[in-house]
């Protein structure tokens, strides 16, 4: 996940990721931990994963703020973070994943990661066409602009002379 604001090389980056790594699991995981102890009737332990869980997202926010600078950000960037990110998962880990499942014997894991494959795609897809979508209405904006610009130094041109 390494981001152009920082060297990818850096300890500090490194950890920084290994850490946004480790408290999204947290979160998922107790999440997950949650909906099983709701399951089987204890609510109190269920709420304490949940309160837990929602702790753990605000670190990894902290973390991402650092990985991703808000200054340094903007939204056709995040989309294309998102793009790169999600192909990676189907052109690279997914695929390494699944050929390890299949050297295993592990059917239910290929089944899940045949899944994420495809999902994966989808979701590029789908952020690709948000940023094509955002792209066209800011080439659109902008002609918009230019010719209001225009028509306003045409008028200060007129009264300037």
């Amino acid at each position: 996940m390494s981001t152009p604001f920082h060297d990818p090389a850096s300890v500090t980056i490194q950890n920084l990721e290994a850490a946004f790594a480790g408290e999204s699991m947290a979160h998922i995981k107790y999440r997950y931990f949650a909906k099983l102890c709701r399951e089987m009737g204890d609510e109190e332990t269920a709420k304490h994963f949940e309160h837990t869980a929602d702790q753990e997202i605000l670190h990894a926010f902290g973390h991402l703020d650092l990985l991703f600078p808000k200054a340094n950000m903007n939204p056709a960037k995040a989309l294309q973070f998102a793009i790169e990110g999600e192909t990676y998962e189907y052109t690279t880990m997914y695929p390494s994943f699944r050929n390890a499942a299949v050297e295993e014997g592990r059917t239910d894991a290929v089944k899940e990661i045949d899944e994420q494959i495809e999902e994966s795609k989808v979701h590029a897809a789908q952020f690709k066409a948000v940023l094509e979508k955002a792209a066209k209405r800011f080439a659109a904006l902008a002609k918009v602009e230019e010719k209001h610009a225009n028509a306003y130094q045409a008028v200060l041109d007129k009264i300037s002379t």
